[in-house]
């Protein structure tokens, strides 16, 4: 303090030592004056550091006027709890080595409020004309210093990335610290209207945890309401505040009487949260509180903003966007520690690999956004199976992993029972109702796996092998799949390499007709594959699995062309065949620009569209992909024409014969097979028959093996033949020397 502060052994109290009179040249002078109308406050103490002037600047400053300081030590008058204790002796020395003392110091007005001031302290002896004590010169600097304490610090917390609720807790404590007279509480709204506490470091634990999630609105207290309203709410006496109604019973035994509640709002004007102070008495904020808020309002949307960015990019990169679940990232980070929880507590656990049937369909026939609804019902049908203590994520498109802590495998099984129920719940989805099913495989934790990759290889086996037996279904892991997997990948792997190194064979079977002389209608090109260890591998093994892996497209494509090269080279030695029939998989069709691959192909070996059969199945005319319909349209207009494979064993649409490019229809050799013995296999192929011969169709019946079945068929007017009876699938060049035997009658 001034040099009046008394020194160790002087009087403590003022009022025992003889007043001393002003200086006579400031009784009514000018200079006097001049001092009164300063905005900044002086006080002169005399020699013994007792006020003898203090000027109106003073009195405005600090409430104290000329009668209430005079013959008083400023200590005693402006020190408080906060004034550093040091700030005495820093003022006694400054003033014995330099004659002066310049430094910021928290000092007190009559009324106790703190303010901040730079003080400044001259000597004033007498022998210069001074009081004999010294002048000491006090500028109110409370804004200045509440931007600095409050700004820098909190913005170098944010720096420091300091928590959300730790800087809150921060603004509270720095304000109460500058108006120790307010409790100060900082709450959050959330985008459903609900405040949660952030920092109340005054109030008790009880009432905030009362406060979180309570809605805002027009009679929530000071807070809900200035939240809801988005506009400051005063309320000077809780007690008969009508909008405390349903709060007043929670804060009255605290003591706090009155609030003042502003809106905290983000750059875009929304309310994202509510400033309050709390008082003790009923009573207004003051102008130092209004400014205190205006400050903190700033630093509180920035902080809560800067909480929410770093919250939003967390959530993009740990979790999915659609669905709301961890993600594979966050999924792993959490399934890794619980496994570790797991093995100390020598616990068992369980993981589910849930996979969605039919998903794609949804997609194709209802759209993405369709396919969106369903993926995040799913999501929380899943949600609502798991307990606290299970980790749940989506690891992609329609696949869902679950992680079961402390749990069986009959435990696992009833669980994957219950989410299997959970989802085969109908659902709505844009006025259509949806009957989802899904297929679940599950590996059990220590035993199928102790690492998180070998569960979720493991369980994702299982769940192919769920899918494989059928659909809607679930499967634990066993090492005879984990065997069968490891040979599927080997097998892929072989088959991507024989596809590349050009080690496939085309085999040719003859369709004849059923002339008194047969004659060759055209062959039917099989792909075969002889591996130099495996030896030869069955289509019914190595063609699903190009589809399930995408290397159908290639196989395909060496399809198509090896068959083009091939009827060229029979053309050129002279050997008539009318056409290579080629079995289409349906994902060919998935692909945009299929079609015209297959006329640049014929383009290139100099051939027609005519001289290809394209067999597909009943699935693909019934797709509904627009780039499916786009492939067949394409080939029809560019005069392919189309062989309907397995015609009558699946789901058949007869529409779709008389307005699609069908020149054949392919009798399934189920129905060849049976005519001999099963009536109704007789009238189905009679049925057929007779529909193909309407539509100006060519029926080829397979698997023809008997004579009976042969005279059969031909007696019935079924004009084209394959199968064993007529001539296995042979090499290109066996077709040659199969053509003579073209020329015998299989039957009579």
């Amino acid at each position: 303090m001034p040099a009046s502060i008394p020194p160790p052994g002087d009087p403590a109290n003022a009022a025992t030592q003889p007043a001393q009179a002003p200086l006579p040249e400031l009784a009514n002078g000018p200079l006097r004056n001049a001092l009164d109308c300063s905005d900044n406050a002086i006080a002169m103490t005399n020699s013994d550091r007792q006020v003898v002037y203090v000027n109106h600047g003073f009195t405005r400053l600090f409430g104290f006027s000329m009668d209430d300081i005079r013959g008083k030590y400023l200590s005693d008058m402006l020190q408080g709890p906060h004034t550093h204790q040091g700030l005495t002796e820093a003022i006694r020395t400054g003033l014995r080595l330099h004659g002066h003392y310049h430094g910021d110091a928290l000092i007190y007005s009559s009324d106790g409020q703190p303010r901040w001031v730079s003080m400044v302290v001259n000597a004033a002896d007498e022998a210069v004309g001074g009081p004999g004590g010294s002048i000491t010169v006090l500028t109110d600097i409370t804004l200045t210093k509440m931007h600095e304490v409050l700004q820098k610090r909190v913005l170098e917390s944010m720096v420091s990335e300091t928590s959300l609720p730790a800087l809150m807790a921060q603004v509270c404590k720095e304000v109460e610290g500058i108006a120790p007279e307010v409790t100060a509480s900082i709450l959050a709204v959330d985008a459903n209207g609900r405040i949660h506490p952030l920092a109340a470091p005054g109030l008790p634990q009880d009432i905030c945890a009362a406060l979180d999630g309570l809605p805002i609105g027009p009679s929530a207290g000071s807070c809900g309401t200035a939240a809801y309203w988005g506009m400051p709410v005063v309320t000077t006496d809780i007690a008969t505040d009508p909008r405390w109604d349903n709060y007043r019973a929670l804060f009255l035994p605290t003591g706090l009487q009155a609030c003042w509640s502003s809106p905290i709002r983000d750059h875009q004007g929304l309310v994202i949260g509510t400033f309050a102070f709390y008082f003790r008495e009923p009573r207004e904020p003051n102008a130092l509180h209004q400014s205190l808020v205006q400050v903190c309002l700033h630093l509180c949307a920035l902080a809560i903003e800067r909480d929410a960015a770093r919250q939003r990019i967390h959530q993009l990169a740990f979790f999915d966007a659609l669905t709301g679940l961890p993600n594979r990232a966050m999924f792993r980070s959490n399934a890794e520690r619980a496994l570790s929880q797991m093995e100390r507590d020598h616990q068992s656990g369980a993981l589910l690999f849930v996979d969605l049937d039919r998903f794609k369909q949804v997609n194709d026939t209802q759209g993405h956004a369709a396919g969106d609804a369903l993926l995040r019902e799913v999501a929380q049908r899943l949600g609502e199976c798991v307990r606290a203590q299970d980790g749940i994520g989506r690891l992609s498109g329609d696949e869902f992993v679950l992680l079961l802590s402390n749990c069986s495998s009959q435990q696992a099984v009833q669980m994957a029972q219950r989410v299997l129920s959970s989802i085969a719940r109908p659902v709505d989805i844009q006025g259509q109702v949806n009957l989802p099913s899904a297929s679940i495989g599950i590996a059990i934790y220590p035993d199928d796996g102790t690492d998180i990759d070998t569960l979720l290889l493991h369980a994702d086996q299982a769940m192919y092998q769920a899918k494989s037996d059928h659909l809607h279904s679930l499967q634990l892991f066993s090492l005879e799949m984990n065997r069968r997997a490891q040979e599927r990948v080997a097998m892929e792997r072989a088959l991507r390499q024989a596809l590349e190194q050009r080690q496939l064979t085309l085999h040719y079977q003859p369709q004849t007709t059923a002339a008194p002389v047969l004659t060759l209608h055209g062959v039917e090109a099989l792909a075969r594959w002889s591996h130099p260890e495996w030896g030869a591998i069955s289509p019914a093994q190595f063609i699903p699995l190009a589809e399930e892996t995408g290397l159908i497209h290639p196989l395909t494509q060496w399809l198509v062309d090896e068959a083009c090269t091939q009827l060229t080279a029979w053309r050129a030695a002279g050997l008539v065949v009318p056409h290579v029939a080629l079995n289409l998989s349906g994902r060919s069709f998935h692909q945009k620009g299929f079609a015209q691959s297959i006329s640049a192909t014929l383009l290139q070996h100099g051939l027609s569209a005519q001289d290809l059969m394209l067999e597909i199945t009943e699935s693909v005319v019934m797709d509904g992909r627009t780039v499916t319909q786009e492939n067949i349209e394409q080939l029809s207009q560019q005069g392919f024409k189309l062989s309907l494979d397995d015609f009558g064993t699946g789901y058949s649409s007869l529409s779709y014969l008389h307005r699609l490019p069908i020149a054949e229809l392919k009798l399934d050799k189920s129905f060849v097979q049976d005519l001999e013995h099963g009536e109704t296999a007789r009238a189905l192929i009679i049925s057929v028959l007779s529909i193909a011969k309407s539509l100006h169709m060519t029926v080829v019946a397979e698997g023809v093996e008997t004579q009976q079945q042969c005279a059969w068929l031909k007696e019935h007017g079924c004009e084209v033949m394959q199968g064993y009876l007529l001539g296995r699938p042979m090499p290109a060049e066996m077709l040659a020397e199969w053509m003579p035997g073209a020329n015998t009658s299989c039957c009579g």
